[in-house]
């Protein structure tokens, strides 16, 4: 073997029964795996596709790609919760890339530059109706538009948004962002129809000639709790909350204000609450470990002046006394009673203890089954036990997030699409998943992730205005520039160079790099230096 440190030619296996030279066991072939960034997002999108666009500065085609997947990403930048930036293999080296911050980027570009959705359908005049205007029937109408069915939604409120609009303040999603990204969509000639309360599903199915029907409606009831109280009217549930402080019709609290629960909706009403210009106490049976809400909300609202008391839960309710009783956490992390009570003072009451879905709609058709929170059962196609009848999103057991409300959309819309046109839609099969340590990273290089802009704690405490601010454009870019194109080929020249043999040819500018297997001796110089994993080395045949 060569003593130049440059040499990445392994040696012959001498082992081999056949020959007495090198003899090739394996050859390279190009092969675009799955990054783990992608696999674990719940609306498939292919991260690493737009954000190589946006590397080369194609804005309008790295949005164009976004799309194809989620219909939303201004909206998505800001409130999704980025799995994909948990499962970044970055995150093993310096930090994880802030693939929400450039999807925000390109929303943002989008949405300032009137960019629309580019696709082309041929019309199959096929009509599905969409109750509901939330996430995921919005996902849903714009994927089953994409392929050329005629789509129209009917929602009850009076603006379309759903769970975005009555459960995600202002303060985190501003209402112009959303109203926009819904009327891009709606632009696409989806029909949205407000102030439509569907008392009789089926009737209206017949009535507009609909060939299927998805049910998207938010968990909008909200969980009640028996606890002793001589003023139950002090008492209103979160969603109830957030829906009225959206429609100016807020009830008056007081000045003191408690928050039962600990999950994300409890975050969001107690921050609210606090804007309000109450004195804000949220109070949870587990401990800050065991919370459901992320920690960056329980961060923030720390911050903003709530305060929070750990392992408790609320015995009674006296006029303004409230006696809690301390909780221990077992090993199983459930909170066990102690017997020791202590009191504090609240004005009033906001129950963020979970919603149920109100199941007025779907009680009486024949063959739908429901679990005790009102969600509808549904098979793998998301089909209910009614033929033709689909659900998603809060309609469905599953995690309550915007961004899986839009992957059960875009499920939803290709099993739809399958039953329009009588056949069973079957999803392609993963390609490998490229984990980092199936990298070859020659560099490690440290480049901190571009950390967003904030407004000032004393203002956010007292104004709706947006906390979280967008990167600029050249921050974005080095962002984008982050990603490590995890299992797919982004033409570094890495093998071209590291093949003593030149048995590897450049193909040109986005076409790849071609192998001539008569010169290949499978030593392997082009796998180990590939350091995204693009190349794999098959076993070849021996003779």
């Amino acid at each position: 073997m060569s003593n130049c440190p440059k040499d990445m030619t392994l040696p012959p296996d001498l082992t081999l029964k056949k020959g007495s030279g090198p003899v090739r066991t394996k050859f390279p072939i190009y092969s675009n795996s799955l990054p783990p960034c992608n696999h674990a997002c719940p609306t498939g999108s292919n991260i690493q596709e737009w954000l190589s666009l946006a590397q080369s500065e194609q804005y309008e085609e790295a949005f164009q790609a976004l799309i194809k997947n989620n219909p939303m990403p201004a909206i998505h930048g800001r409130v999704c919760y980025h799995p994909c930036e948990s499962a970044c293999n970055r995150a093993n080296v310096d930090q994880a890339v802030s693939i929400h911050a450039v999807e925000r980027f390109l929303g943002d570009q989008a949405l300032e530059k009137k960019w629309p959705v580019r696709f082309d359908a041929e019309p199959t005049g096929k009509r599905v109706l969409i109750i509901g205007a939330g996430p995921s029937g919005l996902a849903t109408a714009y994927h089953l538009k994409r392929k050329g069915h005629d789509v129209e939604i009917r929602d009850a409120a009076p603006m379309a948004g759903g769970m975005m609009h009555f459960g995600i303040p202002a303060y985190r999603l501003p209402r112009d962002i959303l109203e926009n990204e819904i009327a891009r969509i709606e632009a696409m000639g989806i029909k949205i129809v407000l102030n439509h309360k569907v008392e009789d599903l089926l009737a209206e199915k017949v009535k507009g000639k609909f060939d299927a029907v998805f049910l998207a409606i938010g968990a909008h009831v909200g969980r009640g709790v028996d606890i002793p109280n001589d003023d139950p009217g002090k008492v209103n549930d979160a969603v109830s909350y957030l829906r009225a402080i959206e429609m100016n019709t807020a009830p008056k609290l007081g000045q003191r204000v408690a928050v039962y629960g600990g999950g994300n909706t409890a975050m969001d009403a107690a921050r609210t609450a606090r804007r309000m210009g109450a004195d804000v106490m949220v109070i949870y049976r587990r401990d800050r470990a065991h919370m459901p809400a992320h920690d960056f909300e329980c961060v923030e609202a720390m911050e903003e002046g709530v305060t929070f008391h750990w392992q408790r839960t609320i015995n009674q309710i006296d006029g303004t006394t409230f006696t809690l009783e301390k909780m221990d956490i077992d090993e199983n992390g459930r909170p066990q009673p102690t017997g020791v009570f202590e009191t504090v003072e609240a004005d009033s009451l906001i129950l963020a203890l979970g919603q149920n879905i109100d199941t007025q709609l779907t009680k009486n058709i024949p063959g739908v089954e429901h679990k005790w929170d009102g969600t509808v059962m549904v098979n793998e196609q998301m089909m209910t036990g009614y033929q033709g009848l689909f659900a998603g999103g809060d309609m469905v057991p599953c995690d309550r997030t915007v961004t899986i409300a839009v992957g059960h959309g875009k499920k939803a819309a290709s099993h739809i699409d399958a039953f329009l046109n009588k056949r069973i839609f079957t999803k392609v099969t993963k390609q490998p998943l490229i984990k980092f340590d199936k990298l070859h990273l020659w560099y490690k290089t440290d480049a901190d992730q571009s950390e967003q802009p904030a407004i000032p704690v004393i203002k956010r405490a007292t104004s709706f205005d947006e906390v979280v601010g967008g990167l600029t454009e050249q921050e974005a870019l080095f962002e984008a520039q982050r990603c490590y194109s995890c299992g797919n080929c982004f033409e570094c020249n890495g093998c071209f160079g590291a093949c003593p043999h030149g048995a590897i040819t450049r193909l040109g500018k986005g076409k790849g790099y071609k192998v001539d297997y008569d010169k290949c001796t499978g030593c392997e110089a082009c796998y180990s230096q590939c350091p995204c994993h693009a190349i794999e080395m098959v076993a070849a045949e021996m003779e």
